[in-house]
């Protein structure tokens, strides 16, 4: 049987957040589990494209929709070896609904790999999961993350670098899939040179 992975989603989910880290899990031979409230395996999210452009901040455009496996209502969260959390517009949302943050809590209250990129650390700060904790996320975040008790992860210039932190992985944004995905599946017991 092959280890299952959570990937919490939601409209306007940064793009290259949800489908890069859906395609590498499942090319790895992990079955990920594409799961939103409210939605049902079968609908999609629409997603976002964050892109760095030169400006003071990303800029954003409509993406494609995004497929849903699973009912997030029917997850069994003791079957899922490890959580994946994009970002995008999705966590801005998502921390307000009471469903969500004890699906977050679970993977750290059982130790659990977690992958956070971006945007996704709203979930991880509304959830109560950062104090004492280094992370990495789009600076446009950093506040929120020490307001919630977190250490932010300086990024380097190209949003390319990773931050571990016991079963935590974390990045910037989405330049740093290579590094995340690599140290994340490592957490999961999957070996990459």
């Amino acid at each position: 049987m092959s280890k299952r992975v959570l990937l919490l989603v939601g409209d306007f989910v940064e793009s290259y957040e949800a489908m890069v880290p859906m395609q590498a899990l499942a090319m790895l031979g992990f079955e990920v589990l594409a799961a939103c409230p409210g939605k049902h395996a079968g609908q999609t999210v629409a997603t976002a494209v964050h892109d760095f452009e030169g400006f003071q901040t990303y800029t954003e455009k409509r993406g494609h929709n995004f497929a849903l496996n699973c009912d997030f209502d029917k997850l069994n969260l003791s079957s899922c070896d490890g959580l994946y959390v994009p970002g995008g517009r999705a966590p801005e949302y998502l921390r307000l609904n009471p469903l969500v943050l004890p699906v977050v809590r679970h993977f750290f209250d059982t130790k659990k790999p977690v992958a956070v990129v971006c945007h996704g650390v709203q979930l991880l700060a509304a959830a109560g999961v950062c104090r004492g904790r280094k992370i990495a996320c789009y600076p446009a975040c950093k506040v929120e993350l020490e307001l919630a008790g977190g250490t932010w992860a300086e990024n380097s210039p190209g949003y390319d670098n990773v931050c571990v932190d016991g079963n935590l992985v974390s990045g910037p944004a989405w330049p740093a899939h290579p590094a995340v995905l690599r140290e994340f599946v490592r957490k999961l017991g999957v070996q990459i040179p």
